[in-house]
């Protein structure tokens, strides 16, 4: 008779993974589903932003390719996708989706060291642009809701009106003193001072008439200096907390990396068993 055989030796049966790898392995999985309901949640507020808007049906005030809900939908559509290719090829031990997920994430990364030299080598550049998007701002400031919600946020939290002065409100063709309107020669309610009526309301109107006085006048009713220097004066001193935030944001990434990488390595014996 025929000499039995060992089956082990032609269907090898795979190592049994350690506490440690599945520990890694779920952690995986845990950490890319956090970042894939981020994404999908980035993703919805920016295609109800659209359908608010009327972006997608084309009957909006601003284009779809303006408007700055636009970015939540590719951010969320981008960040969904690669912890969506993470997150299965944690569960399933996929390599053809963690290496996927690793090229993301690397792709992610050095678009980001990019982006940083570019801002730090092309700072003139930069603003100039910013103060080109400013003027933009003011220019649409009535006809854009997402631009006036901006504008009025920047000029209320900086304590500023206007990028360079006051006086710029007056490129606007609704506040410019030629125009037609009530609002001829005023200025925005988050430009005063004192934006509050009886401390609640917000007195929209308190603006009105600000550009037919002389400094010293307008200056009781409303911030007299830009916002373009306000602006570099706050960037300047946040520039420790973007600097931890970027770290974060490496080390957060590095670490989503690393389990991949663990993972592909405890999976690849088993193939190359099989």
């Amino acid at each position: 008779p025929m000499a039995q055989q060992d089956p082990g030796a032609w269907c090898p049966v795979p190592p049994k993974p350690s506490t440690f790898s599945q520990c890694v392995r779920y952690l995986a999985f845990l950490w890319n589903l956090l970042f894939l309901l981020l994404g999908l949640l980035a993703l919805a507020v920016g295609v109800w932003g659209l359908l608010a808007k009327g972006s997608l049906r084309g009957d909006g005030l601003a284009p779809l390719g303006s408007d700055p809900m636009l970015l939540f939908v590719l951010a969320g559509l981008g960040a969904s996708a690669v912890s969506l290719a993470g997150c299965l090829g944690a569960l399933c031990s996929s390599p053809c989706l963690l290496r996927f997920f690793l090229g993301a994430v690397l792709a992610f990364v050095g678009l980001e060291v990019l982006g940083g030299l570019l801002l730090l080598a092309a700072r003139q550049r930069l603003r100039d642009a910013l103060r080109d998007a400013l003027l933009l701002c003011l220019l649409r400031y009535q006809e854009e809701p997402d631009l006036r919600f901006l504008v009025d946020e920047v000029q209320r939290s900086l304590r500023c009106c206007g990028l360079g002065s006051y006086r710029d409100w007056e490129t606007n063709p609704y506040f410019n003193c030629s125009a037609p309107g009530v609002q001829a020669c005023s200025v925005p309610a988050s430009c005063c001072l004192d934006p509050w009526q009886n401390g609640t309301i917000t007195n929209t109107q308190c603006g009105f008439g600000v550009l037919r006085l002389g400094d010293m006048a307008a200056s009781t009713v409303v911030h007299l200096g830009g916002c373009v220097a306000q602006l570099g004066t706050w960037l300047r001193g946040q520039v420790g907390g973007i600097a931890a935030s970027a770290a974060v944001l490496v080390l957060v990434e590095a670490a989503g990396m690393l389990m991949a990488l663990k993972i592909l390595r405890d999976i690849a014996p088993v193939r190359v068993q099989d």
